[in-house]
């Protein structure tokens, strides 16, 4: 009787197709298209874990633009919704983490600058530097870092990691920024907000000896410094959280490979998708998108 109802319960491949209203080949031919995607899916998901090896938190946008030679070379056709889509169904996006370390003191008697930024575009590197300093979690504590970004292009070129807020800390990644800048035509612009590190005697002196503009932010919004903030997060969020430290002297070794990933290899959208330290070192002009915080618009300004 099982025997029976078993051979029963059997329905033949020709006859499910029959009831379906396919042929055997299209069949097939679904079946093997949903296994050469599975193998697909696979080897884009290994390139992915690949490139997070190096950029542990790098989004999907990013993600995306470096995929894109890899998938030509192995013609598979993905989109950037199926990569979004193929990076959630792994548990791969991304979550942003909110900012809770004050480390900007504004309240002192030093000299305050206005600023001169409020509608310029940067159109050339080494045009406008904006600089701030963002707190970084280890296992022994709280470091500090201190940052220079060039605007046009958002290299980094200066920082310092430090156990205090000192103002000589930051002097420090400013005279590492001054040691690769080539003095060029046309002025260049250091933008900060008004932390007493910025005020200070030996900071102001050392941007004036070299005949550089001093700009301030003016009513404590960090719109007023947003590429400087958008750069301290991106190394945060997408590369230094991601690492256990236990000192300082490992923190900084780990802050080199950081920076020269960020700089080499790591695409922005604001500047077409290019890599910063390509986009300054040979001045290139792209279609830079623009977004102008103190009107709330975004510019598309083709250089």
């Amino acid at each position: 009787m099982t025997a029976l109802k078993e051979r029963h319960s059997r329905i033949s491949l020709g006859r499910l197709c029959l009831l379906f209203g396919i042929t055997r080949q299209a069949y097939y031919q679904h079946y093997w298209q949903l296994q050469e995607r599975s193998f697909e899916q696979e080897l884009v998901l290994e390139q992915v874990l690949t490139i997070r090896r190096s950029h542990p938190r790098m989004g999907g946008r990013k993600l995306y633009e470096l995929l894109e030679p890899f998938v030509l070379e192995h013609q598979i056709k993905l989109g950037r919704d199926a990569v979004f889509d193929l990076l959630s169904a792994g548990g791969l996006l991304v979550r942003r983490r909110k900012r809770s370390v004050r480390t900007t003191n504004s309240s002192h008697w030093l000299r305050k600058y206005p600023n001169l930024v409020r509608e310029l575009i940067p159109s050339r590197s080494n045009q406008l530097w904006v600089s701030d300093i963002t707190y970084w979690k280890i296992e022994s504590g709280h470091l500090y870092l201190s940052l220079i970004t060039d605007a046009y292009s958002r290299k980094i070129v200066g920082y310092r990691l430090a156990a205090s807020l000192e103002a000589s800390e930051s002097v420090l990644a400013l005279q590492m920024a001054l040691a690769s800048w080539p003095p060029a035509p046309g002025k260049l612009i250091h933008h900060s907000d008004r932390g007493v590190q910025y005020c200070s005697s030996a900071y102001v002196e050392l941007l004036q000896e070299h005949g550089i503009a001093i700009s301030m932010t003016e009513k404590g919004d960090p719109l007023e410094n947003a590429v400087a903030e958008r750069v301290n997060g991106i190394l945060k969020q997408e590369y230094l959280e991601c690492y256990q430290v236990e000192s300082l002297d490992q923190a900084k070794e780990l802050l080199d490979q950081v920076v020269e990933l960020y700089n080499q290899q790591r695409p922005h959208m604001s500047i077409g998708n290019r890599m910063p330290a390509q986009l300054h070192e040979h001045n290139q002009q792209t279609e830079k998108v623009w977004k102008n915080y103190y009107t709330k618009k975004r510019t598309i300004v083709k250089q």
